[in-house]
């Protein structure tokens, strides 16, 4: 295990890991989720695509999981950030779950249903016309 280095600026730190089923999956959450900047300049919040530690395949493909590393100043800047962030993440996976092909057809492999901040049951009409 390292030893990792405290920013004297930002001392309370949190890694967060998300596992998707697809590489393009992760692709796609990493870019919907990184266009919203940090409200507070007291919070910094940095995405990147890793591998699972129990993945064998190399390469791009491979990396399936969402690493957030996020540093506050205090724990409550923290705490209020990474509520932010996944209720943002509720919504992208619920999007997912409801239009993404790859999700419907592999429901079987790993469902995204239990995940905080979906809402199961939920139904909707469009407006059309004049």
């Amino acid at each position: 295990m390292t030893a990792v280095a405290v920013d004297a600026e930002f001392p309370c730190s949190l890694i967060i890991h998300i596992p998707f089923p697809t590489h393009r999956l992760a692709k796609a959450a990493i870019g919907t989720l990184s266009v919203d900047e940090e409200l507070s300049p007291l919070v910094k919040r940095y995405f990147s695509l890793v591998a699972p530690s129990t993945s064998t395949a190399g390469g791009d493909e491979a990396k399936t999981m969402l690493q957030v590393d996020y540093k506050a100043t205090t724990n409550r800047m923290l705490r209020v950030a990474v509520n932010g962030f996944f209720e943002s993440l509720g919504v992208v996976i619920q999007v997912m779950e409801e239009l993404d092909v790859d999700v419907l057809n592999e429901k079987g492999i790993e469902g995204l249903e239990g995940v905080q901040g979906v809402e199961q049951g939920l139904t909707g009409t469009t407006m059309t016309g004049a």
